[in-house]
């Protein structure tokens, strides 16, 4: 596995970078099931699924790798437990796109057309809020060159002012597809209705746990 004195000899948050990348291959691995949908192709769904477990794995084993070795007489500019609060979170997105990608391999989904539009939006719009917390991420060693403070940490603060935005247009379409969910769950058998609420639910924790992520590296912050 990696060592984690060597990824901390190059920067004392390159452990974080380093899972981070392992996270993700899982959202990239998602997005490529979710590309294949409207195919209809069960056999291409399930094979993405298992990768993608596979993947989520492997960002397992990263995690628990630097838990279990992150030395304790290593100097953090952060508190130890913010570190390893921040690494749980990417950890729990990582599971999240585990557990969509499993949902849509168990049946076809029934892609309504009156859904299409909307479900592709929400995954995109969920996708686009990661992406923009992951940027946050990247931006850590710059944060720590300035010593958390200055144009840089506005800088880091207004990325995630726009990441908890991304998040709030996030909700807007997560509910209004669970309004036409309902509105439509009639012409539905309830296995379809079910996985389709699934989806909507766990699509909609991608956000969730994304922005949170920012406003884990937005306390760090305040707390300096």
């Amino acid at each position: 596995m990696i060592s984690i004195a060597r990824l901390f000899g190059k920067s004392p948050f390159a452990p974080l970078q380093t899972h981070m990348k392992k996270v993700t291959l899982c959202i990239e691995k998602l997005t490529s099931i979710i590309d294949v949908l409207p195919k209809m192709d069960m056999e291409k769904v399930e094979k993405l699924s298992k990768e993608l477990s596979e993947l989520e794995h492997e960002a397992d084993i990263t995690k628990n790798d630097i838990r279990n070795h992150l030395p304790k007489s290593i100097f953090l500019p952060i508190d130890r437990s913010h570190f390893l609060e921040i690494l749980s979170v990417q950890d729990s997105i990582a599971d999240k796109a585990e557990e969509i990608g499993i949902l849509l391999s168990m049946r076809p989904l029934e892609m309504l057309p009156e859904f299409k539009n909307d479900f592709e939006l929400l995954y995109r719009k969920n996708a686009e809020v990661f992406w923009s917390a992951k940027k946050i991420i990247e931006e850590i060693d710059e944060l720590l060159e300035s010593s958390f403070g200055g144009i840089e940490a506005e800088k880091v603060k207004d990325m995630v002012e726009q990441t908890a935005f991304k998040e709030h247009e996030a909700v807007q379409i997560h509910h209004k597809l669970k309004k036409e969910l309902f509105s439509k769950g009639n012409d539905l058998p309830s296995p379809a209705f079910y996985l389709w609420l699934s989806l909507i639910e766990q699509i909609g924790m991608l956000s969730m746990l994304s922005e949170k992520l920012a406003n884990r590296i937005r306390m760090v912050l305040e707390l300096k």
